[in-house]
């Protein structure tokens, strides 16, 4: 800051520089590859603070979402591999975003935006929302961000809203213990739908020529620290329900990184996966960690997880991208990516934080 002006600019490297792309199609739309542009961008904003009631801030360029409630940083998270509710929904919002704040304890901040984590605009529409925080106390975090807009490439008709909604709650809090120090919960509940241009929310009725899609997911978490806060455990999981799939991201796959140039909402090539209206998915996910923080600026941990899904999604010992691991490798016929049901994982992470 400087002064009353504000702004931010934060870089991203690695994997995330890859994935975070990937997933967003609106760079399809129009000449300019905007996922080349901002690929090593996280967060970049410029805006003013105004010093009314407890502050006014006006925000304009790429900053965090908030929907999902996991953090774009993966150090502030109690669980490593992400549930299906924070994995499916955005990890950052382009547009303007004003966050007022009526007293300490409140605040609400309404949203302009491209789309849902969308670098441009899929349609002619931007989409709004916003986000209410309530903190009452030091004990109790009460949060909701809503979400309405028009995010189907060439459907202008098919509109998009959702709700996310977390409560977390430290039930338990002694500093000074050599034991327990403290504990805290952690509950998040999303829904949401599209409707028009031939889909239909959550009514069915039609499932051949006008089906449901929605979506709908819980996640639930719980953590101790003890030891003066060097550990702490971590156990939880989530759900997830999402009838057209229009929320989830494709799995890994000879197909699913490349989209159909005259079609972007749809992959190209020989085993994609459909996000066709009335296409079904739903699964679950439980993981639990320990971490070792011996200073407040590392932390390592160690996580299992299990994960389920009701389609062949995750990566088997068989290969997904070609028998032999590699993209040039010519597929034989009748050779399928090797997706199972069910996943299950050993995570070894260190964390660091400046």
């Amino acid at each position: 800051m400087f002064g009353d002006a504000r702004g931010r600019i934060m870089t991203q490297f690695g994997t995330r520089s890859t994935v975070v792309p990937r997933n967003d199609l609106s760079p399809y739309r129009g000449q300019y590859n905007l996922a080349d542009v901002y690929r090593y961008i996280s967060e970049a904003y410029g805006g003013y603070h105004f010093n009314v009631m407890h502050g006014i801030n006006v925000d304009a360029g790429m900053f965090m979402s908030y929907i999902g409630l996991n953090s774009y940083y993966q150090v502030e998270n109690w669980e490593y591999q992400a549930s299906f509710t924070s994995d499916n929904t955005p990890w950052f919002f382009n547009g303007i975003r004003f966050q007022i704040f009526p007293t300490e304890h409140l605040k609400i901040e309404p949203w302009i935006i491209n789309g849902w984590q969308s670098y441009g605009m899929f349609n002619q529409l931007p989409g709004v929302g916003g986000n209410i925080t309530w903190i009452p106390n030091s004990n109790i975090k009460l949060l909701t961000n809503d979400y309405y807009g028009t995010d189907a490439a060439g459907y202008l008709g098919r509109h998009r809203f959702h709700s996310d909604n977390s409560f977390l709650w430290r039930y338990y809090n002694a500093p000074k213990s050599t034991g327990v120090t403290k504990a805290a919960l952690s509950l998040t509940g999303d829904i949401g739908f599209e409707k028009g241009d031939g889909v239909n929310g959550f009514n069915n009725s039609d499932p051949v020529n006008n089906p449901a899609q929605y979506f709908v997911s819980l996640m639930a978490y719980n953590r101790i620290w003890f030891a003066k806060n060097k550990w702490a455990w971590c156990i939880g999981g989530g759900w997830m329900k999402n009838p057209g799939r229009y929320l989830v991201l494709a799995p890994t796959g000879d197909a699913s990184p490349f989209p159909n140039q005259y079609n972007p909402t749809q992959a190209a090539g020989t085993h994609p996966f459909t996000e066709n209206p009335g296409d079904q998915f739903s699964g679950w996910d439980a993981s639990t960690n320990i971490s070792w923080m011996p200073n407040q600026s590392m932390e390592f941990r160690i996580e299992y997880v299990h994960r389920e899904a009701d389609h062949p999604y995750y990566a088997g010992h068989g290969g997904v991208t070609s028998p032999s691991g590699y993209t040039f490798t010519t597929l034989p016929t009748g050779w399928t990516p090797d997706l199972q049901k069910t996943e299950d994982r050993i995570l070894l992470a260190v964390l660091f934080r400046l």
